[in-house]
């Protein structure tokens, strides 16, 4: 008797493929609503995790979404004058 071979089974990515990809600046840039200039500053000053892949930089959303929570996109008392005011 023959055993009924069953359909193969799709890899388990397949669904959180498009979830778990790499964002453009201007993907993180439009998810998180501030500038390209923003997240390039962010990225240089402020230690916002991203990955440069050959000249462009790339980012994965949940360690976007850990570093706003941890506070990495607050400002910092850098950008406040000696009054608590902003500079600018």
């Amino acid at each position: 008797m023959l055993a009924a071979s069953a359909a193969p089974a799709a890899p388990p990515f397949v669904g959180e493929a498009m979830e778990d990809r790499w964002l453009s600046v201007d993907e993180i840039a439009a998810y998180l609503g501030v500038s390209k200039d923003t997240v390039y500053t962010w990225v240089t000053t402020k230690g916002m995790p991203g990955h440069k892949v050959g000249r462009f930089w790339k980012f994965k959303k949940e360690d976007v979404d850990a570093w706003v929570r941890e506070g990495g996109a607050a400002s910092g008392s850098d950008d406040l004058d000696d009054k608590g005011t902003r500079n600018g």
